[in-house]
């Protein structure tokens, strides 16, 4: 079966591993143009198109699915189009190329977290179980008929980048299996059932931790953000970047935003009770220990973050 595999990021590299690994003829790939990366912006290749050359594989760069990559997709004749973080939406014209249409692997269990950031938004509403599916893409926004699920617990310190990590492997291993069985015949997807969510693009601002929210809800909000946009505070008209933070349940009285060094530890008030600061990066510096951090300063009375 002749496939187009379509993605970006490095989370969808295990899914183009794992179909060259089960013997798919993986005829092209279609990814998002190279990006400035890095302090002197050197266009870089995304990961899937970096792994793409490493196979020898035909590489489709579009930053949409225009009528320039639609002509590149019929081109290359895929039987299908496995579809994983490509970045953009696919419009009618491109679904219909494929005879067995686009399968689109996401990493939530829809139709809970319909969006571009399902793991995130899973971890800042503290969902205890998440997973992923294969569904058949549709015009809507992950409405389509699901292939295949799996589901996978969120332990209590995972970040967004370390779930994230686990289900772009597991979920390899299910996209394989969907399209092996597409092929042998006997996929059979059954239409989505409950309660819709939604999982919309994180911004800059879903990073700003607000200090009088309960500190289980500031420590869920941190773990969905890292490690992209990043959590962060204002510290004196400056915005200071923090990775995720302890509860300290066994520490109260301090107000919301306040920071106390107790034992070693840095705390900060919250709407219920303290918690501890992990790493932290002023402006203008490098990431560092919140310990070190506070070393650094005259006196913490008068710290007051926002």
């Amino acid at each position: 079966m002749r496939v187009l595999f379509a993605g970006t990021p490095a989370v969808a590299v295990p899914s183009l591993d794992a179909l060259v690994n089960a013997g798919f003829n993986v005829v092209a790939v279609l990814t998002r143009p190279d990006a400035p990366l890095g302090r002197k912006r050197v266009l870089t290749p995304s990961p899937v198109a970096q792994r793409a050359a490493e196979l020898g594989i035909e590489v489709i760069r579009a930053a949409r699915v225009d009528a320039e990559a639609i002509a590149s997709i019929s081109a290359v004749q895929p039987d299908v189009a496995a579809i994983v973080a490509y970045g953009g939406l696919v419009p009618r014209d491109a679904l219909g190329i494929p005879r067995h249409g686009w399968v689109n692997l996401h990493f939530s269990l829809l139709p809970a977290w319909r969006g571009a950031a399902p793991v995130q938004r899973s971890i800042m509403a503290g969902d205890d179980v998440t997973g992923a599916v294969t569904f058949q893409l549709e015009e809507g926004l992950d409405t389509g008929p699901v292939f295949g699920t799996l589901t996978e617990s969120v332990k209590p310190q995972d970040t967004a980048g370390d779930l994230l990590e686990r289900l772009s492997h597991s979920g390899a291993v299910l996209l394989a299996q969907t399209l092996s069985a597409i092929d042998a015949g006997k996929a059979a997807p059954q239409p989505q059932a409950g309660d819709v969510t939604l999982a919309p693009k994180l911004t800059l601002e879903d990073g700003h931790l607000n200090w009088a929210h309960p500190a289980l809800a500031i420590s869920r909000q941190a773990r969905g953000v890292t490690p992209e946009p990043g959590a962060w505070t204002v510290l004196d008209g400056q915005r200071v970047k923090l990775e995720p933070v302890r509860l300290r349940p066994d520490v109260s009285g301090l107000a919301p935003g306040s920071v106390a060094l107790r034992d070693k530890a840095v705390l900060v008030g919250t709407g219920s009770h303290a918690v501890e600061l992990t790493r932290i990066q002023p402006a203008g510096k490098k990431m560092m220990a919140a310990a070190d951090w506070a070393r650094g300063l005259a006196s913490l009375e008068s710290v007051v973050f926002e």
